[in-house]
């Protein structure tokens, strides 16, 4: 593989004219298919097998017309000081809305009268009219929802407080300028990492360049397969931070080899043929984690994972080609003022031209040997640090958010808030309940005969009678639980409701389901906690096999798994400790504690165990390589900090900028994933990698490269090292050793 690099690299750089225009055209192509495809509409929101989902299939089939997969709204009013909703005043003005609500759009299947359907508080303060629509939140005109909008504000001048909620006024997720900020702390670490603006800036134009491709074309078939506005965001937010971090290692091992006074174009064939190897494992671990996903069996979670996975296929890509093609742009730029005249790297300079030496040992150097000679003691302050960071993660409660995670300067939340005061938590999150008679032989005693039991059960405060379809073989049965949506005895509602439910089918042939966005919510976080496991075996052997290629080991790649549950465990932890106990809330923007949603887990296994191995592999790489070509194991951690450790660290750095940056997002999930990829990143960089990984090899001497001779022999060796490469120009083993340091490398392994 390094070979077949190394000739890509040096064709990209000699036809980098070519090269940049075929992805400047990709891109303009791509953002012309953006620009002419018409509005997005959501995903549609489905959970194959579960009970949920059948009833709401069954409504479809059963209520024809009835649009329950259609958006609602509920506009709450509440009225001021002693008044009641009741009085005629009040009374007149809430027919009013519901009168303009009916003629205001042509979207709009039904509204209700709360005077007529008891949507009236006890003491009377408070009413709410429900609608609902014929079509989903997303596929509402920008009329319809201005419509509700104006109603609302209309009736505000009568001195009555409106506020409205549902998901009608659902719009497309706003990430603020945090994420600009992101961008800008990543470039501010690329200057400090190369000491050149051409260099920093080379690795964040090609990843906006590779990020544009991405998402443009996500936008351009949004419509065509049906991928929801959250897969777009997903996708710039993974495609920007591993996008900056391949350019990075690229350019770092260009300016290395033009260090050692290679010309340019073997500098770029050179960095390409082993940094590139790098980059296409850790590309190919990623999209492994992503597209890994599917196995969830959850539509919308498979079409972002494979999205995703598209925008880092690009992004390998882009570092593959595009890199090595404007570091050809960039000329003797690429280095700073300080490097090119201790280098002298003169254009056409002969190859294998002597580096000076180096002066005294860097960070990364002195780091590696501290953890050679204290590696038990390394080893445990990180494991058991990360350990009772993951502690919180024991309490963890899983959901979906609803409005009332919303930020209190919402509508939808505000209206959360008054439904609670007024009527109580539960009316948030109504159960439906949906009584297939047509195998009972009185349809209509089975129906009764579920109301009575549900009214029986605790934690349910409300039933309405049952609501026959016109065959008369369906009924539906709204309860109101006594809690919030999210809560856990609401979900044990949920589960009563069923348990009795099974009861009445033995007795009177009648199928009782439980549907509704809150039971949506509860068997969504089942799926994910039954797919869990099998989706963590699926990505962590693959991968474990992938590493094996690479590192020609067995212990290398368990450590590297092991290492990286831990980290993910810990960032578990931490999300906990923030959005569900609300410690640092504030300086997080969470307004409202909850549950952790519920893709988080599984959605973090599979993003960061990817971005995990992108350290991985680059680290241990650059070691494996000095091992390989003749260094003793403990030299070879020491060279491999040398070379990679301020790499990672600012690639680290810059991805934790990434993705905090979207901490700033309106949107709750946004939110949550920004946040728990940035933590994961620094505890799994920082802790696992830079601390834990070589702790371990220290440990592990020679052993960690071990590999059974019958293995040897099956595996394919995929030369990531560049140990063929190498032969083929007719170096020998010992070129590339860090020059000046394999004395002081000696007399620290003589003390460990």
């Amino acid at each position: 593989m390094a070979t077949f690099l190394y000739k890509l690299g040096r064709l990209a750089f000699r036809r980098r004219r070519y090269v940049a225009l075929v992805w400047v055209a990709l891109l303009a192509l791509a953002g012309f298919g953006a620009a002419s495809a018409s509005t997005a509409t959501s995903s549609s929101f489905s959970i194959p097998g579960t009970e949920a989902q059948r009833a709401f299939d069954l409504l479809e089939q059963r209520f024809p017309g009835a649009s329950a997969d259609g958006a609602t709204a509920r506009v709450v009013f509440k009225a001021p000081g002693d008044e009641k909703m009741t009085d005629p005043a009040n009374k007149a003005e809430v027919n009013k809305v519901v009168g303009e609500l009916k003629s205001g759009s042509d979207q709009i299947a039904s509204v209700t009268d709360p005077y007529t359907a008891g949507a009236v508080s006890k003491d009377g303060s408070t009413a709410y009219v429900s609608v609902s629509y014929k079509v989903t939140s997303m596929e509402l005109t920008d009329g319809t929802r201005e419509s509700l909008e104006d109603v609302g504000h209309a009736a505000q001048k009568s001195g009555l407080t409106v506020e409205i909620g549902g998901d009608a006024l659902m719009v497309i997720p706003e990430t603020g300028a945090t994420e600009i900020i992101g961008v800008a702390v990543a470039a501010v670490v690329l200057v400090i990492t190369f000491g050149s603006l051409v260099a920093a800036g080379l690795p964040l134009l090609t990843a906006l360049i590779g990020v544009g491709v991405g998402v443009s074309t996500i936008t351009a078939l949004a419509n065509v397969l049906d991928l929801g506005s959250t897969t777009s965001i997903l996708a710039m937010m993974i495609g920007l931070a591993v996008g900056i971090d391949y350019a990075l290692f690229i350019v770092s091992r260009y300016r290395a080899e033009l260090a050692e006074g290679r010309e340019r174009e073997e500098a770029a064939g050179r960095a390409v043929g082993t940094a590139g190897s790098a980059v296409v494992f850790a590309g190919l671990t990623v999209v492994i984690a992503l597209a890994g996903l599917a196995v969830v069996n959850i539509p919308m979670l498979t079409k972002m994972g494979f999205a995703a996975a598209g925008t880092v296929v690009i992004a390998v890509l882009i570092a593959l080609t595009l890199v090595p093609a404007m570091m050809g742009f960039a000329g003797k730029r690429v280095m700073g003022r300080k490097a090119r005249k201790a280098a002298e790297v003169p254009d056409g300079a002969p190859s294998g031209t002597s580096a000076p030496a180096e002066g005294k040992p860097n960070m990364g150097t002195r780091w590696a040997r501290f953890v050679l000679r204290r590696p038990v003691w390394v080893l445990l302050i990180g494991v058991i640090g990360l350990g009772t960071v993951a502690v919180p993660a024991a309490s963890l409660e899983m959901g979906l958010p609803d409005d009332g995670s919303q930020p209190t300067s919402t509508t939808q939340r505000r209206a959360y808030d008054l439904l609670s005061d007024g009527f109580g938590p539960g009316f948030n999150g109504p159960l439906m309940v949906v009584v297939d008679t047509a195998k009972s032989s009185d349809g209509k005693a089975a129906a009764k005969q579920v109301s009575d039991e549900i009214s029986g059960i605790k934690g349910v405060v409300a039933v309405t009678p049952a609501q026959f379809n016109k065959a008369g073989d369906t009924a539906m049965i709204t309860v109101i639980p006594k809690d919030r949506p999210s809560s856990v005895d609401t979900e044990n509602v949920v589960h009563s409701i069923r348990d009795a439910g099974e009861g009445i089918k033995s007795d009177t042939g009648a199928e009782v389901l439980v549907t509704g966005s809150t039971a949506m919510n509860i068997d969504f976080s089942q799926k994910m906690n039954d797919a869990l496991l099998p989706y963590l075996a699926l990505v962590v052997g693959l991968a474990f096999l992938l590493l094996m290629l690479v590192f020609r080991s067995v212990l290398v790649p368990l450590k590297a798994a092991l290492g990286f549950l831990l980290s993910v465990v810990a960032a578990l932890g931490a999300v906990v400790a923030v959005y569900q106990w609300g410690w640092l809330g504030s300086l997080f923007g969470v307004e409202q504690t909850g549950p952790i949603m519920s893709m988080m887990p599984i959605f973090m296994v599979g993003v960061v165990f990817g971005l995990a191995m992108d350290y991985e592999v680059f680290l241990v790489t650059r070691m494996r390589e000095a091992y390989v070509h003749g260094e003793k194991p403990g030299q070879a951690i020491v060279t491999g900090f040398r070379h990679g450790a301020r790499v990672v660290t600012a690639a680290a750095v810059i991805m934790m900028a990434v993705f905090a940056g979207f901490i700033g997002s309106s949107e709750q999930m946004v939110k949550m994933i920004g946040f728990s990829l940035a933590i994961a990143v620094f505890f799994d960089a920082f802790v696992v990698r830079m601390a834990i990984v070589p702790a371990v090899l220290a440990l592990l001497g020679k052993r960690a490269w071990w590999l059974p001779s019958w293995l040897d022999r099956i595996l394919p060796n995929v030369d990531v090292e560049g140990e063929k490469l190498r032969e083929q120009l007719g170096e020998t083993s010992a070129e590339g050793r860090g020059p000046g340091g394999d004395a002081e490398d000696e007399r620290e392994l003589a003390r460990v």
